[in-house]
């Protein structure tokens, strides 16, 4: 019989192989438990990075490169895990094209002025410790496309992830470190916490060391930096519409649409949302979206599918009437699981909702973020442009254009004014895949930055010699 004595030196023994196993787990480099640990962290490691020079910086950025095409595959396959959201062949393509073509050191520029008093030199400088709240929609790429971003220009970083989104993201944050001290750099440059909440963003927003802020996601994150009295790049919400006049190849109009419409899920941001197209073309162009893995639904399968994907949110005041937003259980869902809620058993073929609809209609005036693309007829261009500025709510994102005719696509890009604009072409062009350009998952366009890239998180310093070292 085993006395008490002996019981305690076996639970002694159980828990101590509990703490080796525990201790032997490889610990997330430059993931902490309070913000207050990361933000010690990247300052001391900032204290050393801040002497790097380019070449130093840019060896680091090559690391991080080659990571994150190695572990593309791992980082999609967690998200779609985590999230729930978008689609793991997609998610890799992004990694791979924030690896190839988010900007690094080459983006930083002097600018010399010389003359008959002397030189000045005017060149791009770090802010110190950048804070940047990072979403859920695109969660590994973010923080890799800022890391790459914010390092190259010199800068230390801390990440708020969104908290659906923590594992990936601190995945990427101990890819970024690893990165790093392959390159002979400091650890903990990029520092993170393991459970984000409002309250370590708060932190993270306050903190005297924090020089710069960056937020990617809805118009209340971004609100909230705007309001903290430092320097802040905001990355917003949009609603892209996409317009297709009688010009159009219509048949390549079809297949682009659905193809941007659908990419990862219609989670980026500069997505279609929704369609304007001239009368006198919509058939062909419904029967063309139909061929590449549309499904179309009628009237009442619209009416049926706003109740899935929409829900009514409370009123703020007695005045307020009742307004219906995402039901954000099913953002960045595959078209066939949305379709099976409203009874549709559809193919695996099937990548996208298309319905006909009014202007007024929710699908047209609320950024769904899933494959569901509401289509408005329209009798004239002018009046496509109209409703397309209208529907866009004056987020000035993103906008579409399938059109041969020079004329509208200038009138529409005057109307529009968006940060981003895509004529023949699936709206993932505008951030560089497939296309011209590099590219970025931080589009700031209440700030007014646009694409972002490593210049974006730099500050101007003049440095003046008079009366020397102009040679001429």
């Amino acid at each position: 019989m085993i006395d008490e004595r002996q019981i305690s030196e076996i639970v002694k023994k159980v828990i101590s192989g509990m703490d080796s196993a525990s201790s032997s787990k490889p610990k997330q480099i430059g993931v902490f438990g309070t913000m207050e640990e990361a933000i010690d962290a990247c300052n001391k490691a900032y204290a050393v990075f801040r002497n790097y020079n380019k070449e130093q910086r840019e060896n680091i950025i090559k690391e991080i490169r080659k990571l994150t095409h190695a572990e593309a595959e791992t980082m999609a396959k967690m998200a779609v895990e985590e999230t729930k959201m978008g689609n793991v062949y997609h998610k890799i393509l992004k990694h791979h094209l924030v690896a190839d073509k988010t900007p690094g050191t080459e983006d930083l520029e002097t600018r010399a002025l010389s003359g008959d008093r002397g030189l000045t030199l005017v060149e791009m400088a770090p802010y110190g410790i950048i804070g940047a709240i990072t979403p859920s929609t695109n969660p590994s790429c973010t923080v890799i496309c800022n890391s790459i971003g914010m390092l190259a220009a010199g800068n230390g970083v801390l990440f708020n992830p969104h908290p659906h989104a923590k594992r990936v993201s601190t995945y990427a944050v101990d890819l970024v470190n690893r990165a790093v001290l392959a390159a002979g750099g400091p650890e903990n440059i990029v520092a993170t916490v393991a459970n984000p909440t409002m309250d370590t963003s708060n932190t993270m927003v306050h903190h005297p060391s924090v020089k710069m802020l960056v937020a990617t996601g809805g118009p209340g994150v971004v609100k909230m930096l705007l309001s903290s009295g430092k320097k802040a790049i905001g990355a917003g919400a949009g609603n892209p519409p996409v317009v297709v006049d009688d010009t159009a190849d219509i048949q390549k109009a079809a297949k682009d649409i659905i193809d941007g419409c659908t990419f990862d899920n219609n989670l980026p941001c500069i997505a279609e949302k929704e369609c304007f197209v001239m009368n006198n073309v919509a058939d062909e162009l419904i029967r063309g979206m139909q061929k590449n893995g549309a499904y179309l639904i009628n009237a009442a399968q619209v009416r049926a599918l706003e109740d899935v994907v929409l829900v009514e949110a409370p009123a703020k005041s007695p005045s307020e009437k009742p307004k219906r937003v995402i039901n954000k259980n099913w953002v960045g869902r595959d078209a066939k699981k949305i379709l099976a809620q409203i009874g549709i058993d559809a193919g695996d073929d099937i990548r996208c909702i298309i319905c006909e609809t009014e202007f007024s209609q929710a699908f047209v005036q609320t950024e769904l973020m899933m494959p569901i693309l509401p289509i408005v007829r329209c009798d004239t261009f002018e009046e496509t442009v109209e409703m397309a500025v209208k529907a866009e709510h004056g987020n000035r994102h993103s906008a579409h254009l399938h059109s041969k005719n020079v004329d509208h696509m200038t009138a529409y890009a005057k109307a529009v004014c968006t940060t981003i604009f895509v004529k023949n072409a699936p709206s993932y062009a505008g951030i560089g895949f497939n296309s011209e350009g590099h590219t970025t998952f931080t589009i700031a366009g209440p700030t007014g930055e646009g694409i972002t890239s490593a210049r974006s998180f730099t500050r101007q310093r003049r440095c003046v010699l008079v009366d020397n070292l102009s040679i001429i």
